[in-house]
């Protein structure tokens, strides 16, 4: 009939198949290993936009990374918001555990290869929890490269972690700043820090998956030199010494 939509089971089933999209950043901070840190997350529906952070005295760039992701799940689960969550984050500790490693711990009771207890196992056990409840999509992101929901979920962590007063923000989705759309790095993003001419905050060395911070390049070479699978690198501030261990998984 003219002015009628009539629906067929088809359409129905296509219908009820289709699910709205909840945007998820979230990003993790610390001073030290352990030390002060914090964390930050947005959660983005079509129309509303919540900001989420916090910190501890006594944590790590992991934990804190992990706790973001927790904390975004859980709040999606108790707002009871419908939508496949699309994570964002430029932690691949976290996103290669959540769809990865965690599949193994759980049927070795949470026992690494080594048979001892999974690092950081009492938020992987909370993570667990809520991908069960919620529906997860994920994507890597790379860090401090322009990304506007990654700079401000870094901005958060941050501030947290050397306890700043920020404002976090709640409301509409036409008021928030911040452009969710983009998640592609800013050409040059990583070329317009030069280096190789910054002052060095620290030199940082793995070995054995142990890692030591230096004063002195030369102490960071000696410790090296002549041994096979290792890294080495330059930080140049607290921030980017945080990201270097977040990217060698420490």
């Amino acid at each position: 009939m003219y002015g009628h939509i009539i629906l067929t089971n088809d359409i129905l089933t296509l219908l009820k198949g289709m699910t709205s999209e909840i945007k998820v950043f979230t990003d993790g901070a610390s001073s030290g290993n352990p030390g002060p840190g914090g964390w930050g997350a947005i959660v983005a529906t079509h129309s509303r936009v919540k900001e989420l952070g916090n910190g501890e005295e006594k944590t790590t760039n992991n934990r804190m990374e992990l706790l973001a992701v927790i904390e975004a799940l859980s709040f999606i689960n108790k707002s009871d918001l419908s939508g496949v969550a699309v994570i964002h984050s430029d932690s691949k500790y976290v996103i290669n555990g959540a769809t990865k490693w965690i599949i193994n711990w759980k049927k070795n009771d949470w026992k690494s290869a080594q048979k001892k207890d999974v690092l950081n196992k009492d938020l992987w056990e909370r993570l667990d929890d809520l991908l069960s409840k919620v529906k997860c999509k994920w994507e890597l992101l790379q860090g401090h490269s322009g990304i506007p929901g990654n700079e401000r979920t870094d901005k958060i962590a941050t501030s947290f972690s050397k306890k700043e007063k920020i404002e976090l923000f709640d409301g509409p989705l036409s008021h928030y700043e911040v452009d969710l759309n983009k998640t592609k790095a800013e050409p040059g993003a990583r070329k317009s820090n030069d280096r190789s001419k910054a002052k060095a905050y620290s030199y940082l060395s793995l070995v054995n998956g142990v890692v030591l911070k230096h004063s002195t390049w030369k102490d960071c070479e000696e410790r090296v030199k002549g041994k096979k699978d290792v890294k080495f690198r330059k930080s140049i501030s607290p921030e980017d010494e945080a990201d270097i261990l977040k990217q060698w998984g420490k």
